[in-house]
């Protein structure tokens, strides 16, 4: 094809154009790449969809359960993380410690991370969130004052123990020549309890005769005259102890300042966890006080066990602090972490009890518990076994409930009014921990049983327990008593 001349220009310029059958069939070819492209991207699209679609008739059950257990967790979390507008105040106006420089130590403490929590445990009662220990507001609390009953009303007015210089209750050819007996537990702090003897201690008297430890002067447990004197000055009292070394001291919290000023705290020591304890640089001040415990070191223990060393100041306080109308007892591995006097008004005040202790956990009868103890070896199976068959013979009931709560109790929290009737029953249980096993839950039951008459008592469920104290653990193996 020739090449067109502009007018008025000496120069050409050419310019190519495609044939009509070239451009169509340039078309026709790109027509074809799209095509094949789109039916391509057609596909892939088809087949992932099928794939999704595989996966959810597959996988249908897994993908409802996985968002409902995530809802469950998450619900499950928030239970008992509120803290209520009181424990807010209480925490603002917690007092400091009676010694400063025990806030070192208490900053450098490497128990746990439960240490110094005040946030309350709460439940679900009726579809609503309630807290589990209902404690006075603050500001009553600052007001509270101690009930002193002179008069008791109850069946037991008076409990006489029965020591070595009573030479009418010794009998027979007993003779206790040394603090170990060979052979049984009973020694000179004890006294020989007979069986006979241990039969008639269960009868209710207006006057009760029986053993309860601190039989004679020389049976051990030796505290100074000047720690005596101070115990002397407790009406009302919140004990601990650690013997061998086991346990730290956790300083209690959450009481206001004018409840310290009425409210002893003792902790009792033996020489094992004194020198354990300076190891650490936690050391009794010159006033005998470490932060708000007074300190009470206790020399000349009576028992090579020392759990059974524990159940003097767990059971015989009233025999410890001859003037306290009101104790409670918190074992060492837990931190007390709330008014001691709004605890007594909210146990036994308010209900009109004389004993608080807790339900147990996990079981529900004395018979599943000495199962328990033998799995895991807290006790032979030989001395279970014999504590069992009494308790059969004696014709203990295998039953869940008693008086319509657990028939199992968790002893680590003990509050108590001090009357003739709670001494009793508390020598009542000292006694069976001394013939039979430590195992203080198991006895618990029986002698409740066994007394009839102890009705005002007031035993609370679990989460009470957790609210009243941080659960800290044993820090340590308590070390053996070595004679």
């Amino acid at each position: 094809m020739a090449s067109p001349k502009l007018p008025g220009n000496s120069s050409s310029i050419s310019i190519s154009v495609a044939d009509d059958e070239d451009s169509d069939e340039l078309s026709r070819m790109r027509a074809r790449v799209r095509r094949k492209r789109k039916k391509h991207h057609h596909r892939f699209k088809n087949n992932f969809s099928q794939r999704i679609i595989r996966f959810v008739l597959k996988y249908w059950t897994l993908l409802i359960f996985l968002p409902a257990a995530g809802l469950l967790i998450f619900e499950a979390s928030k239970i008992g993380r509120k803290p209520s507008l009181d424990d807010a105040k209480v925490s603002e106006q917690v007092v400091e410690v009676r010694k400063p420089s025990f806030q070192a130590d208490l900053n450098n403490n490497k128990s746990g991370g439960n240490l110094n929590r005040l946030d309350p445990v709460t439940h679900i009662v009726g579809g609503v969130r309630e807290r589990c220990l209902k404690l006075l507001p603050y500001e009553e609390l600052q007001h509270l004052d101690i009930r002193i009953h002179d008069n008791f009303s109850g069946p037991v007015k008076n409990v006489v123990y029965i020591s070595e210089k009573d030479a009418r209750h010794i009998g027979g050819n007993i003779t206790l020549s040394g603090q170990h007996t060979e052979g049984t537990r009973f020694n000179l702090f004890t006294g020989h309890q007979t069986f006979d003897q241990r039969e008639r201690s269960f009868k209710v008297n207006e006057t009760a005769e029986l053993h309860c430890g601190f039989y004679n002067e020389n049976g051990g447990f030796k505290i100074s005259d000047e720690d005596r004197s101070y115990m002397q000055t407790c009406k009302v009292v919140v004990s601990t102890c650690a013997f061998g070394g086991g346990d730290d001291l956790h300083q209690p919290i959450g009481m206001s300042e004018v409840t310290l000023e009425k409210v002893c705290y003792v902790a009792f020591w033996d020489e094992i966890t004194l020198a354990a304890q300076e190891s650490q640089e936690h050391r009794i001040g010159e006033d005998h006080f470490i932060g708000k415990w007074r300190v009470v070191v206790v020399r000349d223990l009576p028992f090579a066990d020392q759990r059974l060393n524990g159940k003097i100041p767990k059971m015989l306080g009233h025999r410890l602090f001859p003037q306290a109308k009101y104790s409670i007892w918190v074992d060492s591995k837990s931190q007390f972490r709330r008014d001691p006097l709004g605890v007594l008004e909210a146990l036994l005040w308010r209900s009109n009890s004389v004993l608080a202790i807790s339900e147990h956990g996990a079981r529900s009868s004395v018979y599943d518990e000495a199962k328990a103890v033998v799995k895991k070896h807290k006790a032979t199976p030989e001395e279970v076994e014999v504590q069992i068959t009494q308790y059969r013979h004696d014709g203990l009931p295998e039953d869940k409930r008693l008086y319509g709560k657990k028939a199992l109790n968790e002893a680590s929290i003990i509050v108590r009014e001090h009357t003739p009737l709670t001494n009793l029953f508390m020598c009542l249980w000292f006694n069976e921990v001394v013939r039979f096993t430590s195992r203080d839950q198991m006895s618990f039951p029986y002698v409740l049983w066994r007394l009839k008459v102890l009705k005002d008592i007031h035993r609370f469920p679990v989460c009470i327990r957790k609210d009243l104290v941080n659960s800290m653990g044993h820090v340590r193996k308590a070390k053996p008593l070595i004679s």
